[in-house]
């Protein structure tokens, strides 16, 4: 399996993380092991990167490349990164970090392969987690979760507009035949969906119904939620995140945590006096999200939808 491509919005990372030697960073989603390779050889033998990612692969391949580019500072670890905080405790990893890095986007890698169910353009078993041990299975979601839910998650998730036609062609298409593998899903997405919505849009027309799924599978937002929670207890003073998200989800997540935690009151505005005694705790680095360049987008367009927002800890 290959995760040897290049990380999105490289550079721009490394820019706002700004590694010195003998700091420690967390990359928190260590797919091709892109970030966590250029952190490590900028922090040097005496820094530290810790590597997450709960795709034991990806792990394996990670553990390849950094043998290969002699690289001994790293720790790799195989967990969700909902768990961060509890993992390094675990392994007795005291910090605090100098930074923190997100990408939340699917790796090339998982899109290949054909094991699983990621990728509309081929045939694959219905099996989107990111883990071996996922307490989900996109299998009992699509074949035995209620229409009402399914509108649900399709709607919120996907950003599907046609969430209901789609849940309600989907539990009668179970009821004859269960679903088996991702490509009858596309079926179903090209069945249903009006002919003209499909030749207006820009993207593959199941894209929006295979997120959804995804996203469901992995608590997605849950884990970035928690993982959010938990960097501050991480960084040092003046210690920094950055995220790259790929849709607007996790991008208006990450947004309203920094702007959230870059307040000092979170009361109602009609509060006459502050009743919640929160305290700025970060301080927003870019007002709007930084995109990638052309050159970028040309050489990988899989980085043309993706946002980096980027924030410091001033307490």
């Amino acid at each position: 399996m290959d995760y040897q491509h290049q990380p999105v919005l490289l550079e721009e990372v490394l820019a706002v993380l700004q590694p010195q030697p003998g700091q420690r960073f967390i990359d928190a989603t260590l797919g091709g092991a892109g970030y966590t390779a250029a952190l490590a050889k900028a922090v040097g033998p005496k820094g530290l990167v810790v590597g997450f990612d709960l795709d034991p692969l990806a792990i394996a391949a990670a553990q390849e490349k950094l043998s290969r580019e002699k690289l001994s500072n790293v720790l790799l670890i195989n967990d969700n990164f909902a768990n961060l905080s509890a993992a390094l405790t675990e392994r007795q990893i005291a910090g605090p970090f100098n930074g923190l890095v997100l990408d939340l986007g699917l790796s090339s890698a998982q899109l290949a392969d054909r094991s699983r169910g990621f990728s509309f353009n081929q045939a694959g078993p219905l099996d989107m987690a990111f883990g071996p041990d996922s307490p989900l299975s996109t299998a009992e979601i699509v074949n035995h979760w209620t229409e009402s839910k399914l509108r649900r998650i399709i709607s919120e998730y996907g950003e599907e507009p046609w969430a209901g036609p789609l849940a309600k062609a989907i539990v009668s298409r179970r009821s004859r035949q269960p679903f088996v593998n991702s490509q009858e899903l596309v079926e179903i997405v090209q069945t249903t969906l009006p002919s003209k919505y499909l030749a207006k849009s820009r993207q593959h027309p199941a894209t929006k119904l295979f997120q959804a799924l995804r996203i469901a599978t992995n608590q997605e937002l849950d884990n970035l939620s928690a993982i959010l929670d938990q960097s501050l207890g991480l960084l040092c003073l003046n210690g920094r995140i950055a995220a790259v998200s790929f849709h607007s989800l996790e991008d208006r997540l990450v947004k309203q945590f920094f702007l959230r935690e870059s307040r000092d009151c979170l009361c109602p505005p009609e509060f006459p006096i502050c009743q919640c005694g929160h305290h700025a705790r970060l301080k927003i680095i870019y007002r709007h999200p930084v995109m990638a360049s052309p050159a970028e987008i040309a050489a990988n367009p899989r980085s043309r939808s993706a946002k980096l927002r980027a924030a410091q800890k001033i307490v």
